[in-house]
């Protein structure tokens, strides 16, 4: 079909190309300027991260009650910009349309 030629082509190509995928993904410095950045992205800092896990049952109600505290004051925070951003949109609107 191909030939020898076509051969000896994909026989290089299916060395090539892996082994400059290596070369280059594998390069430290390629590593510290594309993969820790992206890596602050995805994780939270090590301070923000909790690692003394609660190991009896009043710790962890506790650590419990002091999650859903959180949430809910993070919620009501929420709701409460959200109804001053509506109340600024209903004092500043005057019907569909901003000239009526």
């Amino acid at each position: 079909m191909g030939g020898p030629n076509l051969e000896v082509f994909k026989f290089s190509l299916y060395l090539f190309v892996p082994v400059m995928a290596l070369l280059h993904f594998g390069d430290p410095a390629w590593y510290h300027n594309h993969v820790l950045p992206y890596k602050d992205h995805l994780f939270p800092p090590p301070h923000r991260t909790y690692s003394k896990i609660p190991t009896d049952q009043t710790a962890i109600r506790e650590e419990l009650a002091r999650i859903k505290a959180d949430k809910l004051a993070r919620r009501m925070e929420r709701e409460k910009e959200l109804q001053a951003q509506s109340e600024a949109a209903a004092q500043s609107s005057k019907g569909w349309f901003k000239w009526w």
